[in-house]
């Protein structure tokens, strides 16, 4: 042979000679690697090798000579990293003419180009030289599953390594492998069949005039249906294929005076699989398309969306149908105009605002919902598509509401104008002026106000969201509307019965505190302190359970407003002094009412997590509260009060515990430390003189005395010290006793503060 006697080799070894005769007259596997090992260990070469199977690969038997190129090909798979740049050659030269051999021996051919192929050693020009043989010799999709996978797999591996040489063939090397590709049917090669596409595609290979031919190549497989059978060990999905086709449709604006016709029609089919995948697709195109793209499908595409929004039963097609509408428009928002050119935006929201406007005049019907995400999912694809819808439909919204008496059709209408507002959150508009609610922001607050006295408790429900909506907008609400607004939280959160709209109206209180908190401090909290005043008069009396439960909403509503540290600096002084007051023993305060105040006191605490100042703030002014009156309890008197043997029940010191506990966890260490200074030597030393009303009738010793009450509170400490930063245990050691359980005693502990926290 031409190529084999080309190589200068030397005569082989009888046992290398053995080796290759058990293989190809043998059909024995195990030569192949025992003969790689010994070319690795230097034992052979590979011309050696070749010389030793020269008869086999002149051998006039097919089934020989395929045995002799499968045995240098499994040899080369291991071992062509050793390979010279002329050994290379002549191997290339030997295994292209083999391609014109017989149909036995072409999947071993395959197998030993795919060794070369990952040589260091391959000589520039040798990559485009294989691609063109095999473009020209080898009927791809007449060989087995596997060797097509060779194929592919040559393909991929000089794409990563020989770009430009491939890019030099121009777009004759997409049209070989248009040519390898066509008629695949495996999804094990469709997969990287698919894959060597987008890299033609995203890594710029010439296409030339085969951009239909490659689309057609491609998408004849959309969409897909394909079904994995039992057991299938290779574990492809259908969602493999599925995502690995889209990327390539999708990869290019090139495809779509193709693909948007196809996507059309597989949107219009009945079958449902078809619609999602096509309403996928088409979301991933937008991305990369532009209007010059668009423009020529867009009433079709409109009309293909909008049909399955109104008509669908299936969620998954209405939410695939609305998330191409929104790529669609904001596809079209992207696109910059020339002073000539037509604004494609504005003609495609016209046409959408046509169809679908007039079905929100009808709350009652079945399309006003459709109509509605329809104009929503334009809306929220640019700012500029949100002006045109919004400006065209709220208007109309409005007046619906009070041409509409029924509480179920304005809260209809009422929910659709909320859609709307939350679109313009998205939105940043430097002049306040050019905000399109600014012209309605009179007519909104009114028609929220009226939802807010409505009778029915789901339209107060939609108008408490819709006020918070309102309140986050910049500048939208002004202070007679903010006063109004705070009025109507308060009887919802405060005099209302209906426990969904008191829990709304607290939680958009929560939220409009933190953004005016000057209008909450106003009109809200003197309110709120003066309902606590008469409930002490109240509870004093004896009054039963309905004025326990406003006890029990004024509490919540000041734990909710809370939100802002300037509130905070009021609330909590508030809270903490209707404590001291039940501590006078006037009130018939019970276990219920003082948990209630801790865990309004917790949840304020929760609230100064965020913010460093309030978090110190809360800590240096509620826990010496806490303490002071913890301690008062624990005094030994002839005659307890009712609170006072109160606050030493477990459930209450759990409270006060919960309360210690969030104020100290997000304490910076230089405060942790501070605090530290004061709290360890109260319980150590009796030291009490940085609690408020400090003036006991006996000393506090809890480790000490073994008063039961005084011990108790040794939980209180354990809270702080147990919440404390870890790093502040570095600066200081306490001797802290504890009780170890196992000896049954109290113990001192060196480094007890260490001890607790690990």
């Amino acid at each position: 042979m031409a190529a084999a006697t080309a190589l200068e080799a030397v005569a082989p070894t009888g046992a290398l000679w053995g080796l290759v005769q058990d293989f190809v007259m043998g059909q024995q596997e195990g030569p192949a690697d025992q003969v790689a090992a010994d070319v690795k260990s230097g034992s052979y070469t590979i011309l050696q090798v070749v010389e030793a199977l020269g008869s086999s690969l002149e051998n006039p038997e097919p089934r020989t000579r395929a045995r002799g190129v499968q045995l240098l090909s499994q040899v080369l798979l291991q071992c062509h990293s050793l390979l010279l740049e002329k050994e290379v050659v002549h191997l290339i030269l030997f295994y292209e003419n083999r391609l014109k051999d017989h149909h036995l021996v072409i999947p071993s051919v395959l197998q030993g180009l795919r060794a070369l192929s990952l040589c260091v050693a391959l000589p520039s020009g040798l990559a485009v030289s294989v691609l063109k043989a095999i473009f020209q010799e080898v009927h791809v999709q007449s060989l087995p599953q596997v060797d097509r996978h060779t194929v592919y797999s040559i393909i991929t591996n000089f794409m990563r390594t020989r770009e430009e040489e491939l890019k030099g063939l121009g777009a004759d090397f997409t049209f070989g492998f248009i040519q390898v590709m066509d008629g695949e049917k495996d999804p094990r090669n469709l997969l990287v069949a698919f894959r060597i596409v987008h890299d033609l595609i995203s890594r710029d290979y010439s296409l030339g005039p085969f951009v239909e031919e490659l689309f057609e190549v491609t998408s004849c497989y959309f969409p897909i249906d394909f079904t994995p059978p039992p057991n299938d060990p290779y574990g492809i999905q259908r969602e493999d294929l599925i995502l690995s086709l889209r990327a390539v449709l999708a990869s290019t604006p090139r495809f779509a005076e193709f693909l948007l016709p196809l996507l059309i029609e597989k949107v219009d089919s009945e079958l449902l699989s078809a619609k999602l995948d096509s309403l996928q697709t088409l979301n991933a195109c937008c991305a990369v398309y532009g209007q010059k793209e668009l423009k020529d499908f867009l009433p079709s595409l409109w009309a293909s969306i909008r049909r399955e929004v109104f008509q669908t039963a299936s969620e998954r097609v209405e939410a695939e149908g609305l998330a191409a509408l929104n790529s669609l428009t904001a596809c079209l928002s992207r696109s910059v105009l020339r002073a000539d050119a037509e604004d494609l935006l504005d003609s495609f929201l016209s046409n959408i605002l046509q169809d679908c406007r007039h079905h929100l005049c009808e709350p009652d019907m079945k399309l006003v919902w459709p109509s509605a995400k329809l104009l929503q999912a334009a809306a929220g694809a640019s700012a500029r598509a949100c002006d045109h819808i919004t400006s065209n439909v709220l208007p109309l919204l409005l007046e619906q509401f009070h041409k509409h008496s029924q509480s179920n059709q304005r809260r209809t209408i009422l929910e659709m104008i909320l859609g709307f507002l939350k679109l313009q959150q998205k939105w940043s508009y430097e002049d306040k002026d050019e905000r399109p609610l600014s012209g309605f922001k009179d007519q909104l607050c009114s028609l929220v106000f009226t939802a807010l006295t409505d009778a029915s408790t789901q339209l107060q429900l939609v108008g408490i969201r819709t006020l918070t909506v309102l309140g986050a907008q910049p500048d939208l609400l002004s202070p007679g509307d903010l006063e109004l607004a705070v009025g109507h939280l308060y009887r919802l959160s405060f005099l209302e019965e209906d426990s969904q709209s008191w829990g709304a109206a607290l939680e958009a209180s929560g939220t409009l505190a933190s953004l005016y908190p000057v209008a909450f401090s106003s009109h809200l909290v003197p309110k709120l302190a003066k309902e606590l005043c008469i409930e002490e008069s109240d509870m004093a009396r004896g009054d039963g359970p309905t004025k326990c439960s406003q006890h029990l909403r004024c509490l919540q509503a000041l734990s909710a407003i809370s939100t802002h540290p300037s509130i905070v600096q009021e609330t909590l002084p508030l809270l903490l002094q209707h404590l001291r007051q039940m501590n006078k023993g006037n009130m018939a305060a019970g276990t219920s009412e003082i948990i209630a105040v801790c865990q309004s006191l917790q949840q304020v605490a929760e609230k100064c997590q965020r913010d460093p100042e309030s978090c110190w703030y809360f800590h240096q002014t509620a826990i010496p509260c806490l303490l002071s009156l913890a301690v008062q309890a624990s005094m030994p008197e002839k005659e307890h009060s009712v609170l006072k043997k109160v606050l030493l029940e477990d459930e209450v010191l759990a409270a006060m515990v919960s309360v210690i506990g969030t104020a100290t966890t997000h304490l910076s260490p230089d405060l942790a430390a501070r605090s530290v200074a004061h709290i360890v030597p109260l319980f150590l030393d009796g030291n009490i003189s940085f609690l408020p009303e400090n003036s006991f009738p006996g000393r506090f010793r809890p480790f000490q005395d073994g008063s039961s009450g005084q011990t108790r509170l040794v939980a209180l400490l354990m809270a702080f010290v147990c919440s404390l930063p870890r790093n502040v245990s570095d600066h200081s050691t306490w001797g802290v006793p504890l009780f170890n359980p196992d000896q049954g005693k109290w113990i001192p502990v060196t480094s007890g503060l260490k001890f607790i926290i690990g």
